[in-house]
């Protein structure tokens, strides 16, 4: 269906009628009359004739453009199809830590070792595509906690976004508990929705101004559910001048803490040593946060003002070409 969006801008079509009405007329002086003494003179008739009818071309050419103009102006759309958006009611945020440590290459993905934010983004992407109906926010954290995408339906925009996430990009420390403080911020201004926070983490809290005990407490105050998990392998074996050595990549992992936050909350912690637990977590997050669903119906809308706005222009240049062309 085709509409116009701002209607009364049409109003504005009799406007160079008016101003042409509302100047005053240009007078023209009397000339005397001039005797022709060669008859081939009687032919600059002809020429003024196509002068004349050259003029009122451009008059309708000017007339033409403004009318395009003025019908951009009034911002034309196509309205498609209406479409069914399932509305569950719950709003969940994201927040994903972005410190040092991620670089920690622990994690495999179809053979290849990848870092820990690598084997998150990955995994996230999947869980990000079923959130159909959810409304979804992205926070990154590291020294200090960034809000990156809102609260929204457009759950392409915040998997792109992760996607181009990088370590170090908030800072190399881990502030926990700042991020749990930013997503309480950002959840509690909205409505009544089911509030569900999940933050990813390989570290303890090392920086911020809120610690994560106190930041969970108030979360249980405002109904924000914190589910937590706890990122990086139990032993990983290195090869040293020495030999083959087992070491614990995960030692600054604080998993008592992230427990606490949990519980407090109302929440789970679950620990991903690998890929395919870190999955499975997610398919686990799907089943513990059940809504009845709800649709809401969505029409995309076009705009159209580029082509009458394109044709005034080449209209407006056919205009101007011959006027620079006849100049010495």
């Amino acid at each position: 269906m085709f509409q116009v969006e701002w209607p009364l801008v049409l109003l504005l079509t009799p406007l160079p009628l008016l101003v042409y009405l509302a100047l005053p007329a240009r007078t023209q002086q009397q000339q005397a009359a001039l005797r022709v003494p060669m008859i081939e003179d009687f032919q600059l008739g002809g020429v003024q004739a196509d002068e004349v009818r050259s003029y009122r071309w451009r008059q309708w050419l000017y007339l033409l453009a403004w009318l395009l103009l003025v019908f951009a102006a009034s911002r034309p759309q196509w309205l498609g199809e209406s479409i069914a958006i399932p509305i569950s009611g719950r709003d969940l945020m994201l927040a994903v830590d972005l410190s040092d440590s991620m670089r920690t290459a622990d994690f495999k993905i179809e053979g290849k070792q990848v870092n820990r934010l690598q084997a998150t983004k990955q995994v996230a992407s999947q869980f990000i595509e079923r959130r159909r109906g959810d409304r979804l926010g992205l926070i990154l954290f590291g020294t200090q906690a960034y809000l990156q995408t809102p609260l929204t339906f457009d759950s392409k925009t915040v998997n792109r976004l992760l996607q181009e996430s990088a370590i170090g990009l908030a800072g190399e420390r881990t502030a926990i508990g700042d991020a749990i403080g930013l997503a309480i911020k950002r959840l509690d201004l909205e409505s009544d929705n089911s509030r569900v926070l999940v933050l990813m983490t390989d570290g303890a809290n090392t920086a911020g101004e809120v610690t994560p005990l106190k930041a969970a407490q108030l979360a249980a105050r405002r109904g924000l559910k914190v589910y937590t998990i706890g990122i990086g392998a139990d032993e990983q074996i290195e090869s040293t001048w020495f030999g083959l050595r087992r070491t614990n990549p995960s030692a600054q992992l604080d998993e008592k803490t992230l427990r606490a936050i949990a519980s407090l909350s109302g929440g789970r912690y679950f620990r991903a040593r690998d890929t395919q637990e870190l999955a499975k977590i997610y398919d686990l997050l799907d089943e513990l946060e059940p809504l009845p669903r709800d649709t809401q119906s969505l029409r995309p809308v076009r705009a159209l003002f580029v082509w009458p706005l394109a044709f005034a222009l080449v209209l407006a240049v056919l205009l101007v070409i011959p006027r620079l062309w006849r100049r010495p």
